[in-house]
């Protein structure tokens, strides 16, 4: 999680520092989306750092992690071929868009790692009781009386 904070943070840094641009546009759209990026993956991780991730639930704070990662990483991926294809060519905006596609890929890495995670706790049985319903054998009493 701390990986894609940081590679968001530098792609942000390296598209500041960029002096001159012939079209903007590209740069003003890379711009916005890293820093929505690193904004929205900072959120994340202090819900997953405070009590609001108990509050929340781990599955619905899960959920939410696996789409917004998504849509992060896919939204990062666009800026990051915009961003190339109307650069100038300088060397900040190269590093820019290096970072920015380390960044996305990062991003889509995550995704596909909780993924992961999530099938292999399906398999191993551990969501066998989704949304805490009773099954028959939790309604039946300890004691059973003759």
């Amino acid at each position: 999680m701390v990986t894609v904070q940081i590679l968001s943070l530098l792609a942000v840094i390296f598209e500041e520092i960029v002096e001159d641009c012939i079209k903007c546009g590209g740069l003003y759209f890379f711009e916005f989306i890293s820093w929505s990026a690193f904004l929205l993956s900072l959120f994340i991780l202090c819900v997953y750092c405070t009590d609001v991730y108990e509050t929340f639930g781990e599955d619905k704070a899960q959920r939410v992690n696996f789409w917004a990662m998504s849509a992060i990483g896919v939204f990062f991926l666009i800026a990051s071929i915009v961003f190339v294809v109307t650069n100038s060519g300088s060397a900040l905006e190269k590093a820019a868009c290096a970072f920015g596609f380390l960044a996305s890929f990062a991003f889509l890495a995550e995704v596909i790692t909780e993924h992961f995670h999530s099938q292999k706790q399906n398999i191993n049985g551990h969501t066998e009781n989704p949304g805490n319903t009773q099954s028959a054998t939790e309604n039946q009493p300890l004691n059973k009386q003759s």
